[in-house]
């Protein structure tokens, strides 16, 4: 999986420009899915056909966290904000690429405290140029950073784990479903970063009667990390609730006795802050009971994001026995 995880997570597509990415998602899943489609919002979803009527709706968003060029200053260095959850204190001395091919190296300032974290007002991004006519940059450029992926062996460190990772999970758990009584929508999101739009629309069209997001969650086995029940390489995580959503306890339990009865190594989640798909999956039309599997993640919505091979592999098998057997949610 690594091979696919290292051309996701190196292709560039903030929220709202999914296109490079989606056609990347699109050459793996044609010859897997029995019906391939693109939506107005730029969704991708890949049907797998079953043999019986109940839809389950399976989400992983396309995008990243990104800047957008605000201004160009006369000497040529960018002024921009961002798209998505970006914080200052990771994009000093970042490198960036836009979407146009340009590159750059985000700089501050000088700070009268230096023991503080510059704000977005004191960053810029220098992309070489030495006035405002041959910066090669524009208002309304888009870039993503830039960083390759590194392979440490069960760990892997990218600059979009979140969630290029849950869309590796999904399109694994395509081309190992070989049947499913379901009818089984792999929906490829988009601006999930921005305000869960994609899956919004997607969810209100498809009008499934499940809905289960990937994603990744934080974990609290750092250096004085947080209080969470969350680590790498223990599985992946059922979620119980996070920032916008309470799963439907019936999700998690027919989650958590499909892993046990296929002995695989599963973490409870509760994250404190932010959100996933499932959110507006559970409140589409007349609701839906929603819930997520989870990807425990280290730095989360920096340029390094960290994930265990093992808790990939063991998120795509969970999800390969949920899909394959009868549903009854008691």
């Amino acid at each position: 999986m690594k091979a696919l995880v290292k051309k996701l997570v190196e292709t560039t597509a903030p929220s709202g420009y999914e296109k490079p990415l989606r056609a990347v998602v699109q050459a793996e899943v044609t010859p897997l899915a029995d019906e391939v489609s693109v939506d107005a919002l730029g969704n991708l979803v890949a049907l797998k056909k079953g043999s019986g009527d109940l839809k389950i709706m399976l989400s992983a968003h396309m995008d990243e966290i990104g800047l957008i060029a605000t201004h160009i200053d006369e000497n040529g260095f960018v002024r921009f904000t961002t798209l998505g959850g970006v914080r200052p204190n990771t994009c000093l001395g970042g490198r960036v690429r836009f979407l146009n091919g340009a590159s750059g190296v985000i700089g501050s300032e000088r700070l009268e405290d230096p023991s503080k974290t510059p704000t977005f007002e004191q960053l810029f991004i220098d992309v070489g140029a030495s006035s405002r006519k041959d910066c090669p940059v524009k208002v309304g450029d888009v870039a993503g950073f830039e960083r390759p992926l590194i392979d440490m062996g069960s760990r892997m460190v990218a600059k979009s784990m979140d969630d290029r990772i849950g869309v590796a999970v999904l399109i694994e758990t395509l081309r190992m479903l070989q049947q499913t009584p379901h009818q089984v929508y792999f929906v490829f999101s988009t601006q999930e970063e921005v305000g869960l739009r994609g899956a919004t629309t997607a969810a209100y069209a498809l009008d499934p009667d499940i809905g289960v997001s990937v994603d990744v969650t934080g974990t609290g086995d750092t250096p004085k990390a947080g209080k969470m029940e969350v680590s790498l390489g223990k599985g992946p995580a059922i979620k119980v609730r996070d920032g916008g959503m309470l799963s439907d306890p019936r999700i998690v339990d027919w989650m958590v006795k499909a892993a046990k009865k296929n002995k695989i190594p599963y973490q409870l989640e509760i994250l404190e802050g932010g959100t996933t798909d499932a959110r507006v999956m559970q409140v589409t039309r007349a609701g839906v009971p929603a819930g997520c599997v989870s990807i425990p993640c280290r730095y989360v919505h920096s340029p390094s994001e960290t994930v265990d091979v093992n808790d990939v592999e063991n998120a795509v098998k969970l999800l390969a026995a949920l899909l394959s057997s009868p549903v009854q949610l008691e």
